[in-house]
């Protein structure tokens, strides 16, 4: 263990004797629908998190983009994320079979504050909805449709203080290995550099061809 075990914090009373009372309106703030300003923020986000949780509690976060506006707002109270093509692992999906109850944190590009959206999902594959999610001709192969619970913007001091959208602090992807590498020196071995560097080319190329 890399810390004395007398410091564990193992209940909420202990918690909250190292904070401050929870300010009001961070409890007002928090609305079981879709308000007006939410909707323009999901309409504006062209990207969000997705965090799940299987049968036994054994958690997983996984991210989802496609064009500004891609999640569909249904009512006040439901909206429909299209499931574009990845790695068929189904890690979200198979999670949600078992445990629907779904976080979602939603983000807009330059926007330093986030909206935060928590209910229970389900998988959906109405062809008519799925149309309307459809990019380049191509309709997911299905939805996730989520029923709200809790709705509340989360302030922007994670990311002033890490600097994410401040161009100055943005780092060289080059000075790690690509993606291809990382996961081959993890597993079978990477192959010589000439060999590599055909891989990586032909990542790209499923990028382009499988994007949607």
């Amino acid at each position: 263990m890399h810390f004395d075990p007398a410091h564990l914090i193992t209940d909420e009373s202990t918690l909250r004797t190292h904070f401050e009372a929870t300010h009001d309106l961070a409890v007002k703030k928090c609305l079981p629908h879709l308000s007006s300003h939410a909707r323009e923020f999901i309409a504006r986000s062209p990207f969000l998190c997705i965090g799940t949780q299987n049968r036994d509690g054994r958690a997983d976060v996984s991210p989802r983009g496609d064009p500004v506006g891609f999640v569909r707002v249904l009512d006040d109270r439901t909206l429909a994320i299209p499931d574009r093509p990845g790695n068929n692992r189904l890690d979200t999906l198979v999670n949600i079979l078992s445990n629907p109850n779904v976080g979602l944190l939603f983000v807009v590009p330059g926007f330093e504050d986030t909206l935060r959206v928590n209910g229970q999902a389900r998988l959906v594959t109405d062809p008519a909805l799925l149309q309307t999610m459809a990019v380049q001709d191509r309709v997911p192969k299905l939805g996730i449709v989520v029923t709200v619970q809790e709705v509340f913007m989360h302030c922007a001091k994670a990311f002033r203080r890490s600097r994410l959208w401040d161009p100055a602090a943005q780092q060289n992807r080059r000075e790690m290995p690509s993606l291809v590498k990382i996961i081959l020196d993890e597993t079978t071995g990477a192959p010589p550099e000439d060999e590599m560097r055909k891989l990586d080319e032909g990542l790209e190329e499923a990028y382009r061809k499988t994007l949607y």
